[in-house]
C-alpha cells in the first residue's frame, strides 16, 4: 500500500503541473462525457429507469464484481459462484439472465456476441471508472447490441475532471481478499486536453473451496476538446484468472460440505491445481462529437474490443476415439481411454461503429442512431498431456470459427405538445446473421441464419406539480445464442418476442421521492430448458408459446433530518409459463437409458423469478464526515426449472449488511476515507443460485439439485486517499 501512495503523490503532482499550463476551458459545451448518448433514457422517456451516480457507487466498491454493486435496485437479484461476490457473478432483472440484459460500455455494444452474456469478470474494477450507470427495467428504449428483455445496464466512463486529481484506494477483507486501485488525472491541460488513469488489482481466495479470483486491469483515456467538437480515445483492458467454481455444490453435501468444489478432483489425489479459466479482454475505443449548433449535434465511435483465453481442464478416463486420436497399443494391450489436460480456447475480434445525429429544439428532440458490428470468432482445443501417451504436444482436436454481424438503425422522436406533456416515440431495425461453422460435438455440423427485426415503442408522459406518470408500450425481438443452434434444421429455434407494457408515476420533493411502476412483460416463443434432447442428441432450448411477467415495482426515500435518510425499493410480480412439456430421460433396472417421459404443465412459475424482491437501507449521518448504513435485501423462493415443483427450488432469504465510513482532511491529502463494511451480519445460510436434473429411474422420479452458496458473516476494510 505505501508503494500505491507515494505513486499516487507523485502522479498528482506531475497532473498538477500540467494543469497549470493553461487557463481553464471557458466553454463547457463540448466537455460533456464524449460518448454515444442515444442509448440512455432521458429523464422525461416513459421507461422504468435507475441512475447512479459516481459517488453512489463508490460506496460499496470494495472489490466486488459490479453486479453485486448494483443490488439494491429495483428488481435485481445477484449470484456468485465464489460466494463473496468477487470472480464468476451473474445478475437478474425482473427475472431475466444476463443473456437478454442489453449492457452498453460508453454506448458500445458488450454483450457477448455468440452467447449474449455479460461477463463482468473481463473488465475487473469497471465501477471505478464510471461516471454514471443507468438501468431500464423492460424493453426499454432503443439501444446498441443484444436484445433487451429484461433490461439494459448502460455504462459511462467518459467522464469530464478539469482539475487534477489522485487517488489511491485499498482494501482487505474475509478470503483473504484485496483490492488496490489507483487512479490519476491531468485535469485540464493547455485548455483542450485531459488525460485519467486507472491501475486496478483485485484477488481473492473466495469462499467455495479453491475458488479464488486474480484480476489486473488498467483504464486509460485522453481527450482533446474545442468550442465545438471533442476526440476521445479509451484503452480499457482486463485480464482473469479463477479457478473454476461453476459446478456448485451438490444437494446432499449442501449441509455438510457447504464450500464443497467437485472441479478438478477428477485427479487422483489432491484436486488438479491448474483446473482455471484465463482470460483477457481488450476494449479499443476512439470517439467523436461535434456541435453545429445549438440544436444539432453529431457523436460517432470506432471500436474493437480483442478477447483471448481459455479454461484449463483435467479429465479422467477420456476415450481416444472422442479426441480423433488412435488408441494406445503396448505389448498386446491395447489402450482405449487416458487421463488428460485440455485446454479449451476462445480467440476473437468484435468491431464496428456507432453513430448518433442528435437535434434538439424548443419543442421537439429527435435522434438517428445506429450501428453495425463483426464479430469472429474461433473456438478451439487444445489437449497439453495425456498420462497414457499417445498424443503430440498442444494436440488441436477441433477448430471451429464462427461469424456474427449486427446492423442497427433507429430512430428517436420526443415532442413537448403542451405544458408537461410529452409524446415519445422510436422504430428500431435490426439485422442479425449468424454463422457457425461446426461445434465441439460435432464440427461437421454447420449453421447460417438470419434474423430481421423491426421493434416499434411509443409512450407518453405527463409532469405537474413535482409528478411525472408515463405509460409506454415497447416492442423487443431476440435471436437464439449459439447453443441453441445445435439441433436439427427442422427443430432450429426461433427467434423470442416480448411485448413490454409500462405504467409509473413518481413524485420528487425537497426531501423525498417515490414511485410506483406497473408492468405487463407478454411473451412469445420464449426459450427455455425443457429437458427434451432434439434430434442431434442435445439438451437444448426450445421455445415455448406463452409466457408473461406482470408486476408492480415500488420506490421511495424519505430524508428526516441531516442525520437520517431512509430509501427502499419492493417488487412483487407473478411470473408464469402457460403451457408446456417437460421430457425426463428414462433408465431401467440395469441404469440402461429407454427413451424420454414426457410430463405435461399449465401456468407454472417461470424459473429463477422470485415474486417478491425488496431492498432497503438506512442511512445514519452524525456528522457530516461520518456515515452509517445499513444495507437490507430479500428474494423470494425462486424455482430452478419451470415446473413450479417445490423439490426444485431455492428458499427465499434476507440479508443484512452495515457499513461504515469516516473521511478525515488536512493539509496534506484533499481526504482519507476509512470504510468498514460487514456482509450478511446474521450469517444466513442462503443460496444465490442452483441449477437441477430430473430423471425416471426404474419407473421412480429422481431429482439432483446443485447450488451455489454464499459467505457467512464476512467483512472488508477500506482506505482511500484522495490527492
Amino acid at each position: 500500500m505505501k508503494k500505491l501512495l507515494l505513486c499516487a503523490l507523485a502522479c498528482a503532482s506531475v497532473m498538477s503541473s500540467f494543469a497549470q499550463q493553461g487557463k481553464k476551458f471557458n466553454d463547457t459545451t463540448a466537455l460533456l462525457p464524449v460518448e454515444v448518448s442515444a442509448v440512455k433514457a432521458s429523464d422525461k422517456a416513459p421507461f422504468a429507469k435507475t441512475n447512479l451516480s459516481k459517488k453512489e457507487l463508490a460506496k460499496n466498491n470494495l472489490g466486488q464484481d459490479l453486479p453485486f454493486l448494483l443490488n439494491q435496485t429495483p428488481s435485481v437479484v445477484v449470484n456468485s459462484d465464489a460466494g463473496n461476490g468477487v470472480g464468476y457473478t451473474g445478475i437478474h432483472i425482473r427475472g431475466t439472465d444476463a443473456t437478454r440484459i442489453n449492457v452498453t460500455l460508453n454506448g458500445i455494444p458488450y454483450n457477448d456476441a455468440e452467447s449474449q452474456g455479460t461477463y463482468f469478470v473481463d473488465i475487473p474494477d469497471i465501477a471505478s471508472s464510471a461516471a454514471n450507470i443507468q438501468i431500464q427495467r423492460g424493453v426499454g428504449t432503443s439501444s446498441n447490441g443484444a436484445g433487451a428483455f429484461g433490461g439494459t445496464i448502460n455504462i459511462t466512463t467518459n467522464d469530464f475532471i478539469d482539475s487534477a486529481y489522485a487517488t489511491a484506494e485499498n482494501s482487505y477483507g474475509s478470503f483473504n481478499t484485496w483490492k488496490n486501485t489507483i487512479k490519476v488525472g491531468s485535469g485540464l491541460i493547455n485548455d483542450h486536453f485531459t488525460i485519467d488513469a486507472r491501475l486496478s488489482k483485485i484477488s481473492s481466495d473466495g469462499y467455495i473451496d479453491r475458488a479464488s479470483s486474480d484480476f489486473k486491469s488498467l483504464y486509460l483515456s485522453a481527450a482533446y476538446v474545442t468550442k465545438s467538437s471533442s476526440l476521445r480515445f479509451n484503452l480499457i483492458t482486463g485480464k482473469e484468472k479463477t479457478y473454476q467454481a461453476w459446478n456448485g455444490v451438490p444437494d446432499y453435501l449442501i449441509d455438510s460440505l457447504r464450500t464443497y468444489n467437485e472441479l478438478g478432483t477428477e485427479k487422483p489425489g489432491a484436486p488438479y491445481s491448474n483446473q482455471t479459466d484465463n482470460y483477457q479482454q481488450d476494449h479499443y475505443q476512439l470517439f467523436f462529437n461535434h456541435t453545429f449548433n445549438s440544436k444539432i449535434n453529431f457523436s460517432t465511435a470506432a471500436f474493437m474490443t480483442y478477447g483471448r483465453g481459455y479454461y484449463e481442464e483435467y479429465k479422467a478416463g477420456q476415450d481416444y476415439a472422442k479426441y480423433g486420436l488412435p488408441d494406445v497399443v503396448v505389448g498386446d494391450s491395447i489402450i482405449t481411454t487416458t487421463d488428460l489436460v485440455r485446454q479449451l480456447w476462445l480467440d476473437n475480434h468484435f468491431y464496428g461503429q456507432v453513430a448518433s445525429l442528435q437535434y434538439k429544439n424548443k419543442k421537439d428532440e429527435i435522434i438517428v442512431s445506429g450501428e453495425w458490428t463483426r464479430y469472429e470468432g474461433k473456438h478451439y482445443g487444445n489437449i497439453t498431456w495425456a498420462q497414457n501417451g499417445g498424443v503430440e504436444p498442444n494436440y488441436q482436436y477441433y477448430n471451429l470459427p464462427a461469424l456474427k454481424t449486427d446492423i442497427t438503425a433507429y430512430v428517436k422522436w420526443q415532442h413537448n405538445f403542451s405544458a408537461g406533456l410529452f409524446t415519445f416515440a422510436d422504430l428500431q431495425y435490426r439485422n442479425v446473421y449468424h454463422r457457425i461453422d461446426g461445434f465441439d460435438d460435432d464440427p461437421s455440423f454447420k449453421v447460417s441464419r438470419n434474423f430481421n427485426f423491426v421493434n416499434p415503442k411509443a409512450g407518453i408522459t405527463y409532469i405537474k406539480n413535482g409528478w411525472q406518470t408515463y405509460f409506454s408500450y415497447a416492442l423487443g425481438q431476440h435471436e437464439p445464442n449459439r447453443d441453441d443452434f445445435f439441433a436439427n434444421p427442422n427443430e432450429q429455434p426461433k427467434a423470442e418476442t416480448l411485448h413490454d407494457f409500462e405504467l409509473g408515476t413518481e413524485k420528487k420533493g425537497k426531501n423525498y421521492f417515490y414511485g410506483i411502476n406497473l408492468f405487463y412483460m407478454l411473451y412469445k416463443d420464449q426459450l427455455v430448458l425443457t429437458g427434451k434432447i432434439n434430434d442431434v442428441g442435445e439438451y437444448t432450448r426450445t421455445n415455448t408459446p406463452d409466457s408473461y411477467r406482470a408486476g408492480i415495482e415500488l420506490q421511495g426515500q424519505y430524508t428526516f433530518n441531516k442525520y437520517l435518510n431512509i430509501a427502499a425499493n419492493a417488487a412483487f410480480s407473478i411470473n408464469k409459463i402457460k403451457s408446456f412439456s417437460e421430457y425426463l430421460d428414462e433408465y431401467d433396472s440395469t441404469y440402461t437409458w429407454t427413451g424420454q417421459q414426457e410430463i405435461k404443465h399449465t401456468n407454472t412459475d417461470i424459473s429463477y423469478s422470485p415474486s417478491i424482491v425488496a431492498a432497503g437501507t438506512i442511512s445514519i449521518t452524525p456528522t457530516d464526515n461520518f456515515e452509517i448504513a445499513l444495507i437490507g435485501k430479500y428474494v423470494g423462493k425462486q424455482y430452478l426449472d419451470n415446473t413450479s415443483n417445490e423439490n426444485r427450488m431455492l428458499k427465499g432469504y434476507y440479508t443484512q449488511d452495515a457499513r461504515v465510513s469516516y473521511t478525515l482532511k488536512n493539509k496534506l491529502f484533499k481526504s482519507i476515507t476509512f470504510i468498514g463494511q460487514v456482509n450478511n451480519l446474521f450469517s444466513a445460510k442462503y443460496l444465490s443460485n442452483g441449477y437441477t436434473y430430473s430423471e425416471v429411474d426404474n419407473g421412480n422420479i429422481a431429482t439432483y439439485n446443485w447450488y451455489f452458496p454464499m459467505a457467512l458473516i464476512n467483512y472488508r476494510v477500506g482506505i482511500n486517499f484522495n490527492l
